[in-house]
């Protein structure tokens, strides 16, 4: 059986979790199936008709049996639905200290950019035992990031930003797959998780670039220098555009009376389509940048507003 396992390997703290409620579910559903069929096997041979001219018998209805049948399932029901629910939740949501990572699904490779800057296609460097959140979006169609080892995956969506999380538990390399069909190329879009101790992860970062790496915020300052951003988010009061200082994470009030969360999507929205959500007080005078930026400089912009504090204003 080891040469064919009924599950990868398990390395990240919700693998097991993930697997006892698959266990679960599937072993409930197992004993459903044998129980329906016995039963069916049973009532067949135990109620057939025995001569042509025999009349069956009456039967009565139980009503403890169908209490049972009523609220045995549906307790079973409840345990799925809450265990799953809590899992789900568990895995969505991803913890406040985790190390934040960002990566691009292209046909047919993944980009991957480490807080220092350093960058990889195809493979990714995380330190085991810390919590690992991961920003993800795509330049072209939908891709699908699963790491199997560590029982988490999500859709790559173009046109908006999405995340993942996970706590790699065991030095090794894992499989990276993509798990949506993307294109003709799509069963080569593979990659490997490559889980390092906390100081080999350190000695990896301190030499695995060939040149100097830019950390994203750095790169996203540049950026938004570039492109004159600053023009109207100067962070003064009477400026064109809304201040930008600990934006991320706060209520925002629109013109039309909505009020919304400045969290990823939102800001990505307002970067690349920036008439669709415009602030109270402000007019809507800002060009899209949609088509005019990538993917991958779209998250720099995105790491440097979100590095932005209240007491930061956006350099001159």
């Amino acid at each position: 059986m080891q040469d064919f396992p009924l599950f990868p390997p398990s390395a990240s703290s919700i693998a097991r979790e993930v697997d006892l409620l698959y266990l679960f579910i599937t072993s409930v559903s197992a004993f459903f199936v044998v129980l329906v069929a016995a039963l069916v096997v049973i009532f067949a041979v135990k109620y057939r008709r025995r001569h042509p001219d025999e009349v069956g018998a009456d039967i009565h209805g139980s009503l403890a049996a169908e209490l049972v049948w009523t609220f045995v399932p549906l307790v079973l029901a409840l345990v799925m639905f809450f265990w799953g629910a809590d899992v789900y939740f568990r895995i969505s949501r991803p913890p406040v200290d985790a190390l934040e990572m960002y990566v691009v699904g292209k046909q047919w490779m993944w980009k991957v950019q480490h807080p220092d800057g350093t960058r990889e296609i195809n493979q990714m460097h995380v330190p085991a035992g810390r919590n690992i959140r991961l920003t993800l979006g795509s330049e072209d169609v939908i891709h699908d990031y699963a790491i199997p080892a560590f029982r988490v995956r999500t859709d790559v969506v173009p046109g908006k930003l999405t995340t993942l999380w996970f706590n790699a538990t065991k030095p090794g390399t894992y499989h990276l797959f993509c798990a949506e069909y993307c294109g003709t190329m799509h069963s080569q879009m593979i990659g490997e998780v490559i889980v390092m101790e906390p100081h080999e992860y350190e000695a990896w970062l301190a030499g695995g670039t060939a040149g100097p790496a830019v950390p994203p915020e750095q790169a996203g300052e540049q950026l938004f220098a570039e492109n004159a951003c600053i023009t109207c988010h100067t962070g003064q009061p009477n400026a064109i555009g809304p201040d930008l200082a600990g934006i991320y994470g706060s209520e925002r009030r629109l013109a039309d009376g909505r009020v919304v969360i400045a969290d990823d999507n939102y800001l990505r929205e307002s970067i690349m389509v920036p008439l669709a959500k415009v602030v109270e007080g402000y007019q809507p005078v800002m060009p899209p940048f949609q088509g005019l930026i990538s993917e991958e400089q779209l998250m720099q912009l995105i790491a440097y507003v979100k590095s932005l504090t209240p007491s930061q204003a956006p350099a001159q």
